[in-house]
């Protein structure tokens, strides 16, 4: 088919507008491999490019999602050929490469990984670029040689996408986890993943003292700003924090303290631009490590009409988990 449906954002007056509509293949930008997207999945980050509300998107007209899972339609791409069941995560797709929400995309061969033996199209959707990142984070944490014998791991923004994913991969290694979250009626959901203690997100979130009371040996922050300061200066002898997050905020409100009187370490986690090596062998360990039933408890399905709605509730923090879109 020439033409596909997409959704598209164009840069309006005032801000940006997004629409569903019909886009042209020929329009698709270049790649040597393109692929019949079947599923996607929602994002953070996909919230705010579809809403406008932070500059996500850098040229117009663009097509949002920077996940999808599909199929290859045809390649010149020598790694890959029609038939090939491929995920997608980041590269600036979405945001400088048309996108994921649409039945059709191009891309560079080199970002796309085979889909991992063991997991269906929409258990990779189910985990995207959030489960992706949470394992990033999960294989940063032990390369710094910390064990679950030192200390809990606390997650916070834990009943996000990254956060639930975390939490889950993080108890099946076997660790004492504290998931910190500002919905207590996620408590039950968030034991379901693994959490053996839940932290009112309150505890963490206003300003605090440089360096306090040692409390967990390793950590995956989601949040940012006045969180991830207060759970640096928390974080015990020796022990790492992963951070991949910025829902407080993009400051970092804290002091040497943690880094030269405890020798804390804090791990920067990016998944957009991380190396095609790393990315085949953090897709294996969620292939093997990441419970299906966890993975199930944690993910809803919307079909692609549903996709503006989602995007507007993940902002609003109403949306749990991870959602799969069905692309169709």
């Amino acid at each position: 088919m020439s033409k596909f449906r997409a959704i598209r954002i164009d840069k309006a007056e005032k801000g940006t507008t997004a629409a569903y509509t019909d886009f042209d293949e020929a329009d698709l930008m270049d790649g040597d491999v393109t692929v019949r997207v079947t599923h996607s999945t929602v994002n953070y980050k996909d919230g705010l490019a579809i809403t406008g509300k932070s500059p996500v998107v850098r040229r117009f007209p663009m097509i949002p999602g920077i996940d999808f899972a599909g199929i290859v339609d045809n390649s010149t791409n020598p790694a890959f050929k029609p038939g090939d069941s491929v995920v997608m995560t980041g590269w600036g797709m979405g945001e400088t490469h048309l996108g994921a929400y649409a039945q059709k995309a191009r891309v560079k061969g080199d970002w796309l990984v085979p889909l991992p033996q063991g997991l269906s199209a929409a258990e990779a959707m189910a985990v995207g670029t959030a489960g992706f990142t949470a394992m990033l984070s999960v294989m940063a944490l032990e390369a710094q040689g910390v064990k679950p014998s030192d200390g809990p791991a606390i997650v916070t923004g834990a009943a996000g996408g990254v956060g639930s994913v975390a939490v889950a991969l993080l108890k099946k290694a076997g660790w004492h986890v504290i998931a910190s979250t500002g919905r207590a009626s996620e408590a039950d959901y968030l034991r379901s993943l693994g959490a053996d203690e839940i932290m009112e997100r309150k505890e963490l979130s206003e300003p605090g003292r440089p360096i306090g009371k040692e409390r967990w040996a390793v950590g995956v922050d989601t949040v940012g700003s006045h969180t991830l300061a207060n759970v640096l200066a928390q974080t015990k002898y020796s022990g790492a924090i992963a951070a991949c997050g910025l829902a407080q905020g993009m400051d970092l409100p804290t002091s040497v303290a943690p880094f030269i009187l405890r020798g804390v370490s804090l791990l920067g986690i990016d998944s957009v631009m991380c190396p095609k090596e790393k990315r085949i062998s953090a897709w294996a360990r969620i292939a093997r490590d990441l419970d299906k039933k966890s993975l199930a408890t944690m993910t809803t399905h919307v079909p692609f009409d549903g996709v503006m709605d989602v995007a507007r509730d993940i902002l609003d923090g109403k949306v749990r988990g991870r959602v799969v879109v069905d692309i169709g």
